[in-house]
């Protein structure tokens, strides 16, 4: 019922359709080299690079991160809260079955550029939501750098991310603090709530006594 909701729905459209139409041409042209629609044990660079662009473009991975930020900011709580973890299940399921055929050096590359770009980008943020946005573009860089050679680990670091986000966003929607003025006020109304947030901001950033 918003403009913003609306542009932001479009976006996502747009891009996850790019993104499935890849996937889609990197199974159809690995059939067309091998025989087999298997996406499972490719051998071609071609489409294996292809596929991993396609993932990285569904899960928001630099590169192609800049769609997230701006869905996220038009979209509310809980409907990001949905975004940042369960839309993740399916791209992360496909990247960890497919991890061991992927260009490990494309995959480095993507995850340290996601690395630096969520650290960076959220530092002039005020909204929460873009703030939480960048967080997701940082830690899926971290998890994409350990999916080659630990995807077991991998899948750790996703089960503890999607713990630590549900309940920041669960907080967020709590206190109903969209932007850090909000947040700043917090503690006056619920001093409880702000010190898990606290804990909560600490426990994503990896920081001690929480790492």
């Amino acid at each position: 019922h918003h403009p913003r909701a609306t542009e932001s729905a479009t976006k996502y459209f747009l891009t996850q359709a790019t993104a499935s139409a890849l996937l889609l041409f990197s199974a159809a042209m690995n059939a067309w080299m091998t025989g087999e629609w298997t996406i499972t044990n490719m051998n071609s660079y071609t489409p294996t690079t292809i596929l991993a662009i396609a993932l990285a473009i569904k899960l928001g991975i630099a590169p192609f991160h800049l769609w997230l930020p701006d869905v996220l900011q038009g979209l509310d709580m809980m409907t990001c809260l949905i975004l940042s973890t369960w839309q993740k299940l399916a791209p992360m399921a496909l990247l960890i079955l497919t991890s061991h055929q992927l260009n490990t050096n494309l995959l480095t590359l993507m995850a340290l550029a996601s690395a630096i770009t969520g650290g960076w980008g959220a530092l002039n943020q005020t909204q929460m939501r873009k703030i939480m946005a960048y967080s997701s573009i940082a830690h899926l860089g971290w998890m994409t750098l350990v999916i080659s050679f630990a995807p077991g680990l991998a899948l750790l670091n996703l089960m503890i991310y999607l713990l630590m986000t549900s309940s920041m966003f669960m907080m967020l929607m709590t206190l109903n603090a969209t932007n850090m003025n909000k947040l700043s006020i917090s503690w006056l109304k619920t001093p409880t709530l702000a010190a898990s947030m606290m804990a909560g901001l600490l426990s994503l950033g990896g920081l001690p006594p929480l790492s």
